[in-house]
């Protein structure tokens, strides 16, 4: 693995803008990325949709910013040749959410343009590693702007 910087810093700084124009509660959220991105990139990406289910405006909100990072995560990623599963706009069926499991876990192929790739563990472990990253940027950022 190689460090590449992705402008990190800078994607996070927008994402963190754009959430403080969207509501000042979604910057928590900031915090709980940090933390839940330790637990594997499934269950980074699964909480937009957790939160984009919710009929309450201020979760949607939330859930628009994890959205929008995994968003802009996924295309970083894919400029490094690392595909990653899209993130859903509302909540998914079972069968959905159960194939893009497998997607994450390397056992059903990610549709890229017309080729199929395979999130491989070292795929992972590069991701989840810029993932990290990028989620100390967005705490810091949030910590600015904070009020």
């Amino acid at each position: 693995m190689t460090w590449h910087t992705y402008k990190l810093d800078e994607i996070a700084q927008e994402l963190v803008l754009d959430a403080l124009a969207r509501s000042q509660d979604s910057l928590n959220q900031s915090y709980k990325m940090r933390t839940t991105v330790a637990f594997g990139l499934e269950r980074f990406w699964g909480e937009h949709v957790r939160l984009l289910s919710k009929n309450k405006k201020d979760e949607r909100d939330k859930g628009l910013y994890w959205h929008d990072t995994w968003k802009v995560f996924r295309k970083t990623m894919g400029e490094a040749q690392i595909h990653l599963p899209k993130p859903l706009k509302k909540g998914g069926k079972p069968e959905e959410l159960k194939q893009i499991a497998g997607q994450f876990w390397g056992s059903v192929p990610i549709k890229v343009g017309e080729t199929e790739v395979i999130l491989t563990l070292e795929d992972r472990r590069v991701a989840q590693a810029v993932l990290t990253q990028l989620c100390d940027c967005l705490v810091w950022w949030t910590q600015r702007y904070k009020s």
